[in-house]
């Protein structure tokens, strides 16, 4: 029996691991992970994390420019805790070996970010979530009975009379379908990004976490808030980090103009200073290119329409000293130097500011789950997030998740239900019959590039309700049909057809949690813009979307009202000096 069972072995779950074994060396902790923990998608993050550590920053500060970010979405209580803890788990992940850049003097360096007014992003050089990762993963070894499930790939939660029991997982290795019972268990998996054709995130994130809660009756929230980042590389999605232009970079159209200066970003003047306009919040940046690209004002590649991110005027020591991976990546992907040429980038999926609802400490509507890091929702990124707030994030809540989680399981010792063993056999039997469905049906690979064009068309950074309402059709469509889909691999070990086919069933159903949360929300806010609705309108949707599953497997939307604590919903503003 396993006390806690974390599900994902990223920075929220390897987080969640060490406050477990702080609280009580005495539990058992399990993590379960589909790839090997240092293969999460953590190590992509690349710009830095953000939390106040300057003398003239305060907390205040940064709270506000949070939710401010987040179009007032924001749920405030939480917004506090997180800037409140932030600098103290920065700190703590210092003292365990992560190498912060520094200034001349000592002190950690900090760079600006968008949104942001102070400097307040700690950073190492543009490898930060690899630094971070790889100390969290070397601090779990110090735990030897933290036990470690690399390359098992959980299918189901094991949930009886509103209480969560465990999980069924696969052994990617063997095939092997095992029945793992637990006290609690902490969802860790990350975001859904790949429920897009294009995106930042890693093949690995197709949202399983968030259908396997949602699934079993646990609601979502907010999920039309669909993120994009202003520059990924064409054809790849690969990011170009917000630290190339934190660091001096530049936006230009085709004509070499600094084109953001002619759209409003959220600052308090109608053309912001030219050395800042490109640390405008992601959401406008991106919209920007839109506009432009409408103009007729972007570049034609093969890959889709381009802007161009402009380094040169930093020189090679710049950088080399301070974004060095950017300039790899380039060279590798792009086969261009940027101390020399034009960057060609474009808008793509990078983040979900939505997913499973839970409370401050990551605790869900079921007994015993928790969820935490991208998997999760607080909310502390409302409509927009900032940049480098999703590090510190993993950290807080991932740190809440693992002690609520720890207090839960030394509460509740009573045996396991023999329901929940019932349960794990059910799911055996219907995952070995997938093994055998060799006969008719589509190809899964199919009906995936159907369902994320769908989504890119009808919930991308403009969506209008008849869109919305005719993909909501079709994901239905496509669900139904994906229950027939075809498996040629009979075999146990290393089925990825297999894997794939669970991965396509869970984010066919976020798929259709985001446009139907898309089409409720008639308004326009931070990353969601309806053309059909153009303004926002508080006096109604100043509320998270949450959505339930309901009994024929269809989303049910409703509204959960907004945390508000100390500031009131005003205009979006960020002042930057």
């Amino acid at each position: 029996m396993i006390d806690v069972l974390i599900v994902g072995g990223g920075g929220a779950g390897l987080r969640a691991a060490v406050a477990v074994a702080e609280t009580d060396p005495a539990l058992k902790v399990a993590v379960v992970s589909k790839v090997y923990p240092m293969r999460s998608h953590t190590v992509s993050a690349e710009g830095g994390a953000a939390a106040v550590i300057g003398l003239d920053d305060t907390l205040d500060e940064h709270c506000y420019d949070t939710i401010s970010g987040g179009d007032w979405l924001c749920d405030q209580d939480a917004v506090e805790a997180f800037v409140a803890e932030a600098p103290a788990e920065l700190i703590r992940l210092e003292h365990w070996g992560c190498p912060w850049s520094r200034e001349r003097d000592g002190r950690v360096a900090v760079r600006p970010f968008g949104g942001m007014k102070k400097m307040r992003t700690w950073y190492a050089a543009d490898k930060t979530g690899f630094h971070l990762l790889h100390t969290l993963f070397q601090t779990t070894l110090k735990y030897q009975d933290i036990l470690r499930y690399d390359e098992w790939f959980v299918t189901k939660l094991l949930v009886d009379d509103g209480r969560v029991h465990g999980v069924v997982a696969v052994e990617l290795r063997t095939g092997r379908i095992e029945t793992v019972h637990a006290r609690t268990v902490i969802l860790a998996t990350g975001g859904c990004g790949r429920v897009f054709p294009f995106t930042t995130n890693a093949a690995i994130k197709t949202g399983d976490g968030m259908a396997l809660a949602y699934r079993e009756g646990a609601p979502l929230k907010d999920m039309e808030f669909v993120q994009y980042h202003p520059t990924g590389l064409p054809f790849t999605g690969i990011l170009i980090t917000e630290a190339a232009r934190a660091e001096g970079g530049w936006l230009l159209n085709k004509d070499g103009y600094r084109y953001l200066q002619d759209y409003d970003l959220g600052t308090p003047t109608p053309t912001p200073k030219l050395r800042s306009m490109e640390l405008g919040p992601r959401d406008r940046l991106s919209q920007a290119f839109v506009h432009e690209q409408r103009k007729g004002r972007t570049v034609d590649t093969p890959h889709g329409p381009v802007v161009h991110l402009d380094l040169r005027h930093l020189g090679e020591g710049r950088i080399e000293a301070r974004i060095p991976f950017v300039r790899e990546l380039c060279r590798s992907y792009q086969n261009l130097d940027p101390a020399t040429d034009l960057i060609p980038v474009r808008p793509v999926v990078h983040y979900m500011m939505g997913g499973v609802h839970t409370d401050l400490n990551g605790a869900t509507p079921i007994a015993g789950l928790f969820a935490a890091g991208e998997t999760a929702c607080v909310s502390i990124n409302g409509a927009n997030r900032l940049g480098s707030n999703s590090l510190p994030e993993i950290l807080v809540f991932g740190r809440r998740a693992g002690i609520a989680a720890a207090e839960f399981a030394r509460e509740h010792r009573e045996p396991q239900p023999a329901v929940a063993g019932a349960q794990g056999e059910d799911e055996r039997r219907r995952l070995l019959r997938a093994r055998e469905r060799h006969e008719g049906g589509e190809r899964i690979a199919g009906l995936r590039e159907r369902m994320q064009h769908t989504l890119e068309e009808a919930a991308g950074i403009y969506r209008t309700g008849g869109v919305l309402a005719k993909a909501a059709d079709t994901l239905a469509d496509l669900r139904e049909r994906a229950e027939y889909a075809r498996v040629e691999d009979d075999s146990g070990p290393f089925n990825t057809e297999l894997i794939s086919l669970q991965e396509l069933r869970g984010m066919l159903e976020i798929a259709q949690t985001i446009v139907a949360c898309a089409l409720n929300r008639q308004e326009s806010r931070g990353a969601h813009q309806r053309t059909d609705h153009t303004a926002r309108d508080d006096a109604t949707y100043l509320a998270h979307s949450l959505v339930h599953r309901a009994p024929d497997g269809t989303p049910s939307v409703g509204l959960l009202p907004v945390t508000i604590t100390r500031w009131p919903p005003g205009e979006r503003v960020y002042g930057r000096d």
